[in-house]
């Protein structure tokens, strides 16, 4: 089964800054718009952002605008999810795949290609 692996999680301080990697099997990225959600302890799974197939548009949850930003690599098959100013409340494991869209104002659907995510950690 396909699934993408993400990296780059760890522990930082509030304020502090981390690159989350999200590493795409074979050639998803040509074909898919590619969605970051997180899951923190006891939540639900919540968007965070997307990126469409050209990189051309972006959408962020409005409780990361302004502080994360999203790119795309596609020679490398990678997505990155700059992570600035965080605050405990980014706490979460984090996890990338495909979507079915990206649009300004909508994430579209998550496609299974779930990985093991990466644990992201803000301390007070």
């Amino acid at each position: 089964q396909l699934q993408f692996v993400e990296s780059g999680g760890g522990l930082v301080q509030t304020g502090g800054s981390l690159r989350l990697s999200c590493a795409a099997p074979g050639s998803i990225l040509d074909d898919y718009a590619i969605g970051w959600f997180r899951r923190a302890p006891g939540k639900e799974r919540e968007e965070v952002s997307c990126i469409s197939k050209t990189g051309g548009t972006t959408n962020y949850a409005d409780s990361v605008k302004g502080r994360f930003t999203i790119s795309r690599d596609n020679a490398e098959n990678s997505v990155h999810l700059q992570m600035n100013s965080l605050k405990p409340e980014d706490t979460a494991v984090y996890y990338c795949t495909a979507v079915l869209s990206c649009l300004p104002h909508h994430i579209g659907a998550p496609v299974d290609y779930w990985g093991q995510g990466t644990q992201v950690t803000v301390s007070s």
